[in-house]
């Protein structure tokens, strides 16, 4: 806390009790009505108080629509609060969610999100390597039989699994750059085939 905050603090601190003050000794016969008032707006305080601190909490849990289907072929990604785009695309029959990396040359998949595509990252070879942010890792190129994004499907996809730590899976240009336009305007990623 900051010097500047704590002396914001005790003036508004010192200002409350010269209130508080003034209003007891005005009301000496009526101290038990000012008390009752002073709770109900204590108790609404405390209830601003913990909306406020609850609030990114809140808006975390009513995230805006993933994705919404704007027309045949089109999609639209909302921005989250993070500054990402996340899609949630159907792998071989299971819904893999991923953030949206330009900056990433394939669709990348973590060994869970494989695992749970019907891949055996255990069984696959490691043999391409990638430079990221934490350093080289070993990545095994696989191909997924069945891509699906809103009304869009695409078969036989090419895709690396990261045989080291990954936080998510990342949708990388090798899977965007089958949308014939990639459009980023308004908070929102637009994808068009």
């Amino acid at each position: 806390m900051s010097s500047d905050n704590i002396a914001s603090l005790i003036y508004l601190s010192l200002l409350g009790a010269a209130i508080g003050g003034w209003f007891l000794l005005q009301g000496r016969k009526k101290l038990g009505k000012y008390l009752q008032f002073a709770m109900i707006w204590g108790f609404l305080f405390l209830g601003v108080v913990a909306g406020y601190g609850l609030w990114n909490d809140v808006q975390r849990s009513t995230m805006r629509n993933q994705m919404v289907q704007t027309g045949s072929g089109q999609i639209a990604v909302p921005q989250q609060r993070d500054g990402h785009y996340y899609l949630t695309l159907d792998i071989n029959g299971t819904p893999i969610r991923f953030v949206v990396d330009t900056g990433a040359t394939d669709m990348v998949l973590t060994r869970a999100d494989a695992r749970r595509a019907g891949l055996d990252p255990d069984s696959l070879n490691y043999t391409g390597t990638a430079h990221t942010a934490n350093g080289t890792v070993r990545t095994a190129p696989v191909r997924l039989d069945r891509v699906r994004l809103g009304d869009v499907t695409d078969t036989n996809v090419r895709a690396t699994v990261n045989g080291g730590k990954m936080q998510g899976s990342l949708l990388g240009m090798g899977y965007l750059q089958r949308w014939g336009r990639i459009e980023i305007t308004g908070g929102e990623l637009i994808l068009t085939r």
